[in-house]
Parts: structure tokens; sequence; C-alpha cells
């Protein structure tokens, strides 16, 4: 049973892979954030993902701190060489030696444990975000999805997750032992020689001022380099989808233009932003050259007066660029927590919306089911009414039609029988109970629909017929297939059932895509059956074979069809006329075309070959 129901008041949205059309709502629409609005608020949550990695997390701490300790230690041991040297003292050379290679060994051994542990970490943290994210956008209302962008859901469970997953798989740890490296790394300098130390504090806060300012800015352009590449992603997206409209058109060349004035832009910024990021090397190895003489200068001074010795002042050299570097790291690495934030901010957005429920009773079998709309009154947009005051009452196995033109609101009918959405005000009853008693999911099963515009999923047409039910046989599936004419179209596949459809099934007609979508609602044994004009894109003849199948389907069950070819409604124990959300007309085919009014027009320009 589909499961996507297009609303009668709807728009264009520009990021949907197929040009969808969605009904008018808020959107939750995808603006690139450089920080997070609520920063403590979304970062106390993120931790919380962490909390059942404690093992982990101590492990990288602890691998951390060790890190740091031996790539601080190894230029103490360097100095006490390099003094025994000067000093001609070679009896514990070898050892300081020894010791000095053991702690760059031990150091890059932890290096490498440190990183394999914080990518489990990483993997483990973002596979609970995925899953948690997922589930709960599947059991979104309709209402919720709709009012969405469907590149918005997307980036919000890709590009979010995947900018939390690089920051806890390279930056956090990174983070850790930036800090402790220039806590350890300015005590030890300290520790050689205060004076020297305070010298070059004076580099490391030139370091950090132009750290700040040039992530600031390139950041700026980073995000808007990120805005233009969504947008020249839509524009490829929209023109490889709607190619032979573009083609049909001859509108090629604008099409470039588009492409090209989107590529340009984001040539621009990119080269700005790679610029002024690029920029930031330089310059620090600028201030690391200042900071090296510096400690060459006033070391030499200081040695001369007996304040440090020439191995403190080698010592001093490794450790002044040991302490400029995670200045710089520390800056980027927190603009990329911040840009992490930001989406982990996105992502709890969409958590904290709300499931629909499915609380309610088993509505039971529904196979003699009466349907009654009772003074049902419905907006999708506040002031901007669909349906006004509607009331309808089908019977028991009978099967009712609704024809009317675009905007009518014939549509927004299934939608609410559906409960993709709630209506203002009335009431819907099914055999005089008020679908708001029933759960809704046990509600849907009971409900089979055929879209005009078919949903196939990328999978085997086996899958695909059995959607709604997983524990149909084949020999089901071939009687449902005989029944609905799709018989044919399996025996004519390279595979037969296990078939794969690529692409949602791209490669099939449109017919034949109808037809698969017609045999999976025979499959799902609906007790009311819901039509969106699901004859429309197949031929006549096939279109006759799907009608008599349908007929034989219809005497078991409640039907209710949008017709926009009366052609295949003139059956209908009742057709009702949509006119600006209300009934206005409503009988059976001869009845409407005595009273000569709207439908009796709409007959007669259709079967006149004329366009509506």
């Amino acid at each position: 049973m589909s499961r996507d129901v297009n609303s009668e008041s709807r728009i264009k949205d520009p990021v949907s892979s197929q040009g969808a059309m969605r009904p008018r709502g808020a959107a939750m629409m995808m603006n690139p954030q450089e920080k997070p609005v609520h920063f403590w608020v979304s970062f106390s949550r993120l931790v919380e993902y962490f909390s059942s990695d404690k093992l982990r997390i101590f492990l990288i701490l602890l691998l951390v701190s060790l890190t740091v300790a031996a790539s601080v230690g190894a230029p103490m041991f360097q100095s006490r060489a390099i003094d025994c040297v000067v000093d001609l003292d070679f009896n514990g050379l070898t050892v300081l030696l020894a010791a000095m290679c053991g702690l760059y060994l031990l150091s890059g051994i932890f290096m490498l444990l440190q990183s394999r542990i914080t990518a489990a970490l990483s993997r483990s943290v973002i596979l609970r975000i995925r899953h948690e994210l997922f589930c709960r956008v599947v059991h979104l209302p309709v209402r919720d999805t709709d009012a969405a962008t469907r590149g918005d859901l997307i980036s919000r469970m890709t590009n979010d997750t995947d900018n939390i997953d690089s920051v806890i798989s390279s930056s956090f740890s990174s983070f850790l032992q930036c800090i402790l490296m220039l806590v350890l790394t300015f005590a030890a300098m300290l520790w050689i020689c205060w004076q020297l130390a305070l010298i070059s504090c004076i580099a490391i806060v030139l370091s950090f001022l132009i750290t700040v300012t040039l992530t600031n800015l390139s950041r700026r352009f980073f995000v808007r380099r990120q805005a233009v590449l969504g947008e020249l992603n839509s524009t490829v997206e929209e023109t490889l989808t709607n190619y032979r409209t573009v083609t049909a058109y001859n509108l090629q060349s604008d099409a470039a233009v588009r492409f090209n004035r989107s590529s340009d832009e984001l040539a621009r910024c990119g080269m700005i932003a790679e610029t002024v990021s690029s920029s930031m090397g330089p310059l620090m190895n600028m201030i690391s050259n200042l900071i090296f003489l510096l400690v060459a200068v006033c070391g030499a001074w200081f040695s001369l007066k007996g304040l440090i010795s020439v191995g403190g002042i080698s010592a001093f050299f490794v450790y002044s660029r040991q302490f400029t570097r995670p200045v710089t790291e520390i800056s980027m690495i927190y603009s990329q927590i911040q840009t992490a934030l930001a989406g982990a901010e996105r992502i709890f957005e969409l958590m904290d919306k709300n499931e629909e429920t499915s609380d309610g009773i088993d509505p039971g079998e529904l196979k003699s089911a009466s349907v009654e709309f009772r003074n049902v009154s419905f907006s999708y947009e506040s002031g901007n009414p669909v349906l006004q005051d509607f009331s309808l009452k089908i019977d028991a196995g009978s099967k009712v039609a609704l024809v009317g033109s675009t905007g009518s609101g014939k549509t927004t009918v299934i939608n609410l029988l559906m409960r993709f959405y709630e209506p203002d005000s009335g009431e819907i009853l099914i055999n005089g109970r008020n679908i708001k008693d029933f759960s809704v999911h046990a509600l849907r099963r009971r409900i089979g629909i055929v879209l005009q515009d078919t949903v196939l999923f990328s999978a085997s047409v086996r899958e695909n017929l059995i959607y709604a039910d997983d524990t149909l046989t084949d020999d089901d599936i071939a009687e449902a297939a005989e029944f609905s004419g799709l018989d044919e179209f399996i025996s004519n596949l390279p595979e037969g059932l296990d078939t794969m459809l690529t692409g949602s099934g791209c490669h099939l007609s449109d017919g034949q895509k109808q037809l698969v979508a017609i045999c999976r609602a025979f499959l799902s044994s609906p007790d009311i059956l819901i039509l969106d004009e699901a004859t429309s894109n197949v031929d006549t003849r096939t279109e006759k074979h799907i009608q008599d199948a349908m007929a034989r389907l219809m005497d078991i069950g409640t039907c209710l069809v949008i017709a926009h070819r009366i052609s295949t409604i003139q059956d209908a124990d009742c057709i009702v006329v949509m006119e600006h959300g209300r009934m206005v007309e409503t009988g059976s085919h001869a009845e409407l075309l005595k009273k000569g009014g709207i439908y009796s027009r709409l007959y007669n320009i259709q079967f006149a070959g004329q366009s509506t």
C-alpha cells in the first residue's frame, strides 16, 4: 500500500529530486549556520550520546595524556644530552638518547592507538544518532514531512551527521591534545627559563589574534560556498531529472547560463575562502620564525648571563614550535565544533518533533464499511480553506467518484481519510465511528491506495509487490498479477519476479509502473480502495483490462475514486462534483448529464476532444 499522497494546495519543492509537489506551509528550509543558537544546550545533548562509551573515552584521555607527556618529555632529554656534549660528559649520553628515542616511539604508538579508539567511538555515537534520527523521521506525521523540503531532511541525516562524525573522529582527541600540550609545554618552558617563556608569549598573543581573525573571515566565505554549492547541485539535479522537458523547449542554453552563474559564484567564494584559509599557514610560519629568532637572540643573552644552558635553548626551540601549533589548531577545531553543534542543533530540532501517535482501537475488518464526511473543513494554511463544510456519505460497498478542477479539494479528501492530516472541524466516520478512535496504523492497513504518480522502490519486482505484506507467496503474487494484467509483464522480465527495479523503476514505462502499483494494491487485500486516476498512464486496451479487474475488486469493498477522465467513472454509484472545497453536484452519471451543470459541461468538453 502506498503511503504518499500529494495535497491539493501545493507548491514546487526546488530541492526535490523529482520536482515533487508538497502542501504549502512553513518549510524547514536549509540555512547553513556558522554557530549553534543554543551552544551549551546542543553540547550537553550531544554529550549524552557518549554515555555508553565511557571506557573508550577513558582510554582516549589516557592515551592523549601519555602522548603529550612523551612529546613534552623528549625535548627535556634532548636538552640534557646537548649539555652533556657541551660539558664533554659522555657517560650518560647513550642512556639519554635512548630515552629520547623511546619517548618519540611511544608517542607515535599512543597516537596510533588513540586514532583507532577514537574512530570506534565516532562510529558508535554516529550510529546511535542516525538510527534515532531516521526512526523519528519515518514516524513523523505527514504534515511535518510535507512542510519540509526533501533536501533539508536528507541534509540533516547526512551532512549534519557527517560533520559530527568528522569532529568526533578527528577533532575530539586533537582538541584535548592541544589543550594539554599548551599547558604542559608552557610549564616546561617556565621550568627551563621563565624569562624566556614570558618573551615567547608575545608571539603567542600575535598567533592567537591572527588565527581568530582569519578563521572568522574564512568561515563566512566557506558557509556562503556551501550555500552556493547547494544551489549548484539543485540546478544540476533539476536539469538532469527534467532533461526531456529542457530539451523539448530548447532551453539547454538557459540551463547552462543558470549553471554557470552558480558555478562562477561558487568559484569566487571558494577562491576567497581558500585564499584566506591558506594564508594562515605562511603567517603562522612567520610567527614561528619570529619566536625562533627571539628565542635565539634572548636565549644567547640569557646563556651568557647563566640563566639558561645551551641544551635549554635547544629544548626551547622545540617547545616554542609545540606552543604555537596548538593555538592555530584550537582555533580551527573550535570552528569545526561550532559547525558540528549547529548541525546537531538541526538534528535535535527534528528529533524533538512529536511522532505520529498510533493510539486507538483496531477497527477490525471493514469489508462492508460505510464512510461519512460530516461538516468537514480543512486548510493547509490558516486563512486559506481547502475544504469548507464538506459532507459526503459513502454507503458500504459502493463506488463513489470525485471530479472537479485542480485545487477543488479532491486529494485533500483522501489525505483526511488516510489521517495524513486532521480536519480543522467536523468529523470523518467509518461505520458510524470517528476515525480518530482508530489506531492510525491499523486503519491504513485496511485501506489500499493507488496514486496517479506511481511510487516504486529500488528493489526487486517481488519486494515491490509484497511491500504491504511480506508473508505473501509467489502463488498469491501470480493470482494478483493475472487479476491485474501484470502477468504478461512479469513473464517478459529477464529474471521474472527477481528482476531488480533500479532507480525506482526508471527504466519502466509509466503504464508498467502503474500496473505494478495496482497489483500491489490488490495484494494488500484492502477493505477500502482509493484510486487517484489509477489508469491515466495506460493505453486504452490496458485500461479496459484494468477496469474489468477493478470492477471485480470493487464488488467486495467500498471504493473512492478521484477521476480526471470521465470515461473511467461512468459506472460509479455516485459522482460528486467539487469546486472550491465544496460539493456542488452529486448523482449518477445519467442524472448529472440531465442536470446540464458543471459535470455535463466537463463531459461534453472531454468527449468533444477539447482541452480542459
